[in-house]
């Protein structure tokens, strides 16, 4: 019997994202914590209506690891409270100015679809605008080059902020849901890049559960070496979500090793920042598979020597 020959790992690899002078890619991964000045996110552990709440979450999560703090103001699902944007604006604004006063050197994200808030933001050092919506709003790339922010580019399907996904479609062959996310998010960041966003401020999200069944998603993940070559940085939001739950018949508090799952498998795919809740398990999880891919050598390697 011939015995296979092995051979170098040909793995996916994407240009590093730079925020606030510091550099992440395959082998310095990111983490986003993600912190929500809300009463109603999806996930009862991570409310912060409070301000006090919020800045004990803020440091639980800078302490953990967390590279890039993502605030948000607005649950992203259509039950819940209806926020107007100067409402949006009460919530964020405190929690990011203090943000920005205690950790000067953290990277700071906000999560939104509207341009006066992400405008209001950028008083504060903002470095990322999330918009998980899009382009709803087409003024919000422009605010965010004017305020020097980077911009993360998502996949909706069309629809529009907080609409949940009903009797979706992409096409009859499986992969076509994953064509329309390579075409949208090829879109989208020439869109940054024409408002003035330089390449390596613009990150790429699939935006797993948006405008997407549970196969959808499951699908797109699957793909994530065909996003990769897209040639932008990948944000992965797969947190504690639906696709998650459905797929191992779990509700959002249980749903930690399946997220970590399907962190560890985007992670060798080529994702390279990552949207978490749970800060220091993901960042354990995409330090280790950076180390499996060999972006980067053990901390300690003295067994046997």
């Amino acid at each position: 019997m011939s015995l296979p020959e092995p051979r170098a790992l040909d793995l996916p690899r994407t240009p590093p994202l730079r925020l606030r002078g510091r550099t992440f890619d395959a082998a310095r991964p990111a983490v986003m914590g993600i912190i929500n000045r809300t009463r109603d996110s999806f996930f009862a552990g991570n409310r912060h209506a409070d301000l006090d709440s919020a800045k004990r979450a803020l440091d639980t999560a800078v302490e953990a690891g967390a590279d890039i703090i993502d605030i948000g103001g607005v649950r992203a699902g259509q039950e819940g409270e209806v926020v107007g944007p100067q409402e949006e604006i009460d919530r964020v604004v405190p929690f990011l100015a203090h943000a920005r006063a205690t950790y000067p050197d953290l990277a700071l994200s906000l999560d939104t679809w509207r341009s006066e808030v992400a405008r209001e933001a950028g008083l504060h050092g903002l470095d990322l605008v999330n918009d998980t919506w899009a382009g709803h709003d087409p003024e919000l790339v422009h605010v965010a080059a004017r305020i020097g922010a980077g911009m993360v580019c998502s996949h909706t399907g069309g629809l529009p902020p907080r609409t949940d996904p009903v009797k979706v479609t992409y096409g009859p062959d499986p992969l076509d849901v994953v064509r329309d996310v390579l075409r949208t998010l090829a879109e989208g960041a020439a869109a940054a890049r024409q408002a003035g966003i330089p390449q390596d401020r613009i990150l790429i999200d699939p935006t797993l559960d948006f405008g997407k069944t549970t196969a959808h998603s499951l699908e797109v993940l699957r793909h994530t070496a065909e996003v990769a070559q897209l040639g932008f940085p990948i944000l992965q939001a797969l947190s504690r979500k639906d696709f998650v739950g459905e797929s191992l018949g779990l509700p959002a508090d249980d749903r930690l090793e399946g997220t970590l799952a399907a962190t560890a498998v985007a992670a060798w795919l080529g994702a390279t920042v990552f949207r978490a809740h749970d800060v220091r398990a993901t960042r354990r999880v995409v330090d280790m598979v950076a180390v499996i891919r060999g972006d980067r050598p053990p901390v300690r390697a003295v067994r046997g020597t």
